[in-house]
């Protein structure tokens, strides 16, 4: 029997593993600088940046969807953005991702969002090709912009206006 519910405290190494399985599907495991005790106090300590559902079958978990809200302001709504799905490869193709996305939904419309979005790899065709098949769109006109903690560090330490780094404006994805 297939389940999904909002991840727990408790949750937390679960919810490591399924990332790591994540990163080995990704070829990205050298990325992973996540911790339990990380997700814990992210997900699940005073100020909760993250939340999860976990998918299960016959109790045995199976799955995650890891998201937060982001805003839309040309839509005036805020939007579902879906960090991480993934489910473990002997589950893939037996309902738990596309239960998963459900649940999604539903957390969606009950807050009032506007929209759901999250990013795929351009080399995983069966993902793209089951996102397709539920109604998304893939958005090839924006590309995703990422300051990692070097250049943010960078960037924070700046003192005052840059010569010649004049904000040209339109840097939020809509």
């Amino acid at each position: 029997m297939l389940t999904i519910r909002r991840a727990r405290r408790s949750d937390t190494a679960t919810i490591f593993a399924l990332i790591r399985g994540l990163a080995a599907y990704e070829r990205l495991t050298h990325e992973v600088k996540a911790s339990v005790a990380r997700l814990r106090q992210h997900g699940f300590g005073r100020r909760r940046y993250f939340e999860a559902l976990i998918c299960q079958r016959d109790r045995r978990p199976i799955g995650f969807a890891l998201y937060f809200f982001t805003y839309s302001t040309f839509a005036g709504r805020p939007s579902l953005y879906l960090e991480d799905l993934f489910v473990v490869p002997e589950e893939r193709g037996q309902g738990a991702g596309h239960a998963l996305l459900r649940a999604l939904a539903r957390i969606a419309v009950e807050r009032g969002c506007g929209r759901m979005e999250w990013a795929v790899l351009h080399w995983n065709r069966p993902a793209i090709r089951f996102y397709e098949r539920l109604g998304a769109r893939l958005r090839r006109d924006w590309l995703l912009t990422r300051l990692g903690a070097p250049a943010i560090r960078r960037l924070s330490a700046q003192n005052g206006s840059r010569r010649g780094s004049r904000s040209k404006g339109g840097t939020a994805a809509r």
